[in-house]
């Protein structure tokens, strides 16, 4: 039985490829896509790169035909062998026809005939395939085995400013009103992961359930404290007296209001094969951990897997009067947006080499890492069990605002410019960064897929 897989592509790759086939001239298209198969860990093709055909150089474009040089595909299949990559032939439909003609049909035994023909090593798992793309930028796609006999690619994904999700069959390509219950109903065919059930991670995961999300994966290796209890969401002392793994004591809350969502426990620390490979199901990740070794991971996980990530902290700086005591700076979250071929958590500093290397050392010096620990959210005045619930909502509230923004566009002026989101509650302040504000430093691990070492780190394998 074949395995129905998603092609994925990174926003930026998308619009270059758009604005490549959807030409002002009305005629048709080509571009050759590269693809890498996220097989084992998931069924989905990620577009790492593309060769845009020249308009003229093809010999033949119309309204509703293409004749393109064959020498383009020859290229294309040398570099895909070599590097073990599926290829998909791409064109447009200006005319809107959202489906495939006979003639792409009779077209598609040619030219997918040929990759296989031409293909001297292993055949790709996937296969190779075709797609068509009409003036609204929708795609549908589908694969082919060695045998020409073609099956369709369940969803076309776009992670970009926005997250566009095309199901195969559906014939509605627009997103529905956010915060009504089409909303609801689109939700249901979705999956979340948090990383982190605690603090912040608790509130989301409580808004993905309530909202309609169809799956939630939980990643936790703790469990629930008693000092916990004032910021963990459905916790109760029954759990703090037995240690009640936080996920395990979240899930089975969940269960009781939302009996049909499919919830995935682990309890594992997100640096475990394990966890890696749970969090890389999902359709979007929400990281609600507090360290930059678990940033790392998620910021890896999403390039690797082209997922959109959402990543958030807050923090209250203090000043010490000269009484001694605390006076509070400023009461701040932020709220990180990361897309495939975007700023990495990394790029915006959330996380650092020095920043990694002091957790390292941390676990080797562990009275070291007990102080870092007991400065916690309060910078400057140490709490066991601070009362930060309402800034935690504030923040988990922004980020889910985030997820719901990109899912279904509800800002006048577009999204691009939230890339970053920094509240500071005691100026009264919030300020917005785009895409522009970074720097991206390098991309090449963006689609790395199941590539091993898993996120090119030995110790995951």
């Amino acid at each position: 039985m074949s395995i129905e897989r998603d092609l994925v592509f990174p926003g930026k790759l998308y619009e270059r490829i758009r604005r490549h086939l959807i030409t002002p001239d009305g005629n048709e298209a080509a571009a050759i896509l590269f693809c890498r198969d996220a097989m084992p860990v998931r069924a989905r093709l990620l577009v790492i790169d593309a060769v845009l055909i020249p308009h003229g150089l093809c010999a033949d474009r119309r309204p509703d035909f293409i004749s393109w040089p064959g020498e383009f595909l020859s290229d294309a299949i040398d570099r895909a062998e070599e590097e073990g990559l599926s290829l998909i032939l791409i064109h447009s439909h200006p005319g809107g026809y959202f489906s495939f003609s006979k003639t792409d049909d009779e077209s598609d035994k040619l030219a997918i005939g040929s990759i296989f023909g031409g293909w001297s090593g292993d055949v790709p798992n996937a296969g190779h395939g075709s797609a068509i793309m009409v003036g609204s930028g929708q795609i549908r796609a589908r694969l082919y085995n060695a045998d020409l006999k073609s099956r369709p690619i369940g969803r076309v994904i776009v992670a970009g400013d926005n997250i566009a999700i095309w199901r195969s069959g559906d014939p509605d390509a627009a997103p529905p009103m956010a915060f009504g219950s089409g909303m609801t109903e689109r939700l249901k065919q979705l999956h979340a992961c948090i990383v982190g059930v605690s603090g912040t991670g608790s509130i989301i995961a409580e808004q993905a359930a309530r909202m309609g999300f169809g799956k939630l994966t939980l990643i936790d290796f703790d469990r629930v404290e008693h000092k916990n209890l004032n910021r963990i969401l459905n916790s109760c002392h029954a759990d703090a007296d037995h240690g009640r793994r936080k996920v395990e004591m979240f899930a089975d809350a969940v269960a009781r209001f939302r009996p049909d969502i499919s919830i995935t426990v682990v309890p594992e620390n997100i640096f475990s094969r394990d966890a890696v490979v749970a969090a890389a199901q999902a359709d979007v990740l929400f990281s609600c951990v507090d360290s930059s070794e678990g940033r790392q991971i998620a910021d890896l996980i999403a390039r690797a897997f082209m997922i959109p990530l959402i990543d958030m902290g807050v923090t209250i700086p203090t000043r010490r009067l000269p009484s001694g005591g605390a006076a509070i700076v400023e009461v701040m979250g932020r709220i990180d947006y990361v897309q495939p071929l975007g700023a990495t958590l990394a790029d915006r500093g959330v996380y650092t080499p020095a920043s990694l290397r002091a957790e390292y050392l941390a676990r080797i010096d562990p009275e070291a890492f007990a102080a870092e620990q007991r400065e916690g959210y309060i910078k400057g005045a140490p709490e066991e069990a601070p009362s930060v619930i309402a800034l935690n909502m504030r923040a988990a509230s922004a980020a889910m605002l985030e997820c719901v923004a990109r899912l279904f566009p509800y800002r006048h002026d577009g999204n691009g410019e939230y890339a970053r989101t920094v509240f500071a509650l005691a100026d009264g302040d919030e300020e917005h960064r785009g895409e522009d504000a970074f720097e991206i430093t390098d991309t090449r691990d963006v689609g790395r897929g199941a590539a091993s070492p898993l996120l090119g780190l030995p110790a995951l394998g």
